[in-house]
């Protein structure tokens, strides 16, 4: 995986394939559930996906010149490194192993085992071991043996990543265009889109207070805010598009097919989360009513809760119930597993590299610097599972995944910031790319950000956490690394 010396697998079509692999899990399939309870409009649903596609275009955009220029393993860390020095470049690949990568990596895998709980029930409705608050059903043992496999698979090779990122990653994107062509067809004829788009932007917000549900009307002021916060759980669908980077040891001609990888990754599945949504439209209404009770699959009943209330929070098997019938859940649960796993591989592989790229710089495990005998990053990459198995069966993953999305925004900006420094610093650096439009949609990028992390450190009180998750890198970064550097 030496950029010198290893021989270089992955082509433009494979880092395609990594971005909008890493990007689509399960999300699409559950967040706009709350997303419509938060916002209670059909108008204002699309905007915010159509948002989260616009920032992680523009982000993507901008990162296409930081990886025409620094086409090394490591990809964010190494930008951050070059713009800002060791210590925020240390701060992110802290965060990234404690939280960002592995954290995601463990919700992904426990989403995949709840989603083969509909073949097999008792893994998800048998708890099997207990310590506490903490409780393991089934669905965590399948998340372990997935990350387990996939990790055992991508330790013999990158080819072998390479063939399964291609097999599932096109699997995914084929059934979901399926399942967007379906709906929008079906749509026309079903009265929903009339129904759901009369009045498309009066905006309600939905929540569970201690007498039940209460709705109510949003003010500008109110919409704004909660557009703001409620951008988070679309973003989180949408995040992991910069895992290819971190793997640019790997790709021929990074120097061309990283920034391009970037853009087609983002915009193929940019386009297919805000149709996806359309579709949903076209088959549930968007305003339901909360159930009680175990839910039962019938048309009254899907239509009754609507997207805002299906079951589960799963809009997507609602979905798929007013097209195909009683066999919606098996279908679906497929097509998350094939989404699930694709995602966890793209994320398994790219991630050992940044912990690769932190090791030969001393600021990681020393032997996670090896390449075994296939040019694999070995030790970093079980490294990164043993931990991400730890958060697996920690039962913490659904705040981890809070943490993880504030903190990529976070460091998003950072690195973007570096862009702009990099450009006064090293103006006669080699730029095989520069970014499209720079410096307005950087800057619009930037601008997106802030706002989005200030509206969720004021209203959000998750984002604390995230917050003194990075902060308590410094502490360990000067007293492990940066000393133990001193002594070398």
């Amino acid at each position: 995986m030496d950029e010198n010396n290893s021989k270089k697998s992955l082509g433009l079509m494979d880092a395609t394939f990594l971005v909008a692999g890493s990007m689509i899990g399960s999300g699409i399939f559950i967040v706009s559930s709350e997303m419509s309870r938060d916002l209670g409009s059909s108008g204002w649903l699309l905007v915010t996906w159509l948002l989260t596609g616009i920032i992680t275009l523009f982000g993507a955009l901008s990162y296409g010149e930081l990886a025409a220029m620094f086409p090394k393993a490591g990809g964010q860390f190494v930008y951050i490194r070059e713009a800002w020095g060791k210590l925020p470049s240390f701060l992110y690949g802290w965060t990234t192993f404690a939280v960002i990568q592995t954290g995601v990596i463990a919700a992904v895998a426990v989403a995949f085992g709840k989603f083969a709980g509909v073949f097999f029930p008792v893994l998800v409705d048998k708890t099997l071991v207990e310590f506490g608050v903490i409780k393991i059903n089934g669905a965590n043992f399948v998340g372990v043996g997935t990350i387990l496999i996939l990790t055992v698979i991508n330790v013999r090779g990158i080819n072998y990543g390479k063939i399964i990122q291609a097999v599932f990653t096109s699997s995914k994107l084929i059934a979901l265009a399926v399942l967007i062509v379906a709906g929008i067809i079906v749509g026309f004829y079903s009265g929903f889109f009339d129904d759901n788009f009369h009045n498309m932007w009066e905006a309600t917000s939905t929540k569970k207070e201690e007498g039940g549900w209460t709705t109510t009307d949003l003010t500008a002021v109110g919409l704004m805010i909660v557009l703001s916060t409620t951008i988070i759980n679309s973003l989180f669908s949408s995040d992991a598009w910069n895992n290819v980077t971190f793997i640019a040891g790997d790709i021929r001609n990074p120097e061309r097919n990283l920034p391009r990888a970037l853009f087609l990754g983002t915009f193929i599945v940019t386009i297919l989360y805000i149709l996806a949504n359309v579709a949903y439209l076209g088959l549930l209404p968007l305003h339901g009513t909360p159930f009680d009770g175990d839910f039962v699959y019938t048309r009254e009943a899907v239509q009754s809760a609507g997207i805002q209330f299906a079951s589960s929070e799963r809009v997507g098997t609602a979905a798929a119930y007013m097209l195909f019938g009683n066999v919606a859940n098996m279908l679906m649960a497929i097509l998350i597993m094939i989404s699930t796993f694709g995602c966890n591989n793209g994320l398994i592989m790219a991630g050992s590299r940044l912990f690769y790229a932190m090791s030969k710089d001393g600021l990681f495990f020393q032997k996670a610097s090896k390449l075994n005998r296939f040019g694999v990053p070995a030790w970093a990459m079980w490294i990164q599972a043993l931990w991400a198995i730890i958060l697996c069966c920690s039962g913490s993953y659904g705040i981890l995944i809070k943490f993880a999305t504030f903190g990529s925004m976070v460091f998003y900006i950072v690195t973007i910031l570096g862009l702009f420094k990099l450009r006064r610093t090293m103006p006669d650096a080699h730029r095989p790319y520069k970014a499209l439009g720079y410096p307005v949609i950087p800057f619009l990028y930037l601008v997106f950000a802030v706002i989005i992390c200030v509206s969720l450190t004021v209203f959000d009180k998750n984002t604390f956490g995230s917050i003194l998750l990075i902060l308590t890198g410094i502490p360990i970064y000067y007293l492990v690394f940066k000393k133990k550097q001193q002594v070398d």
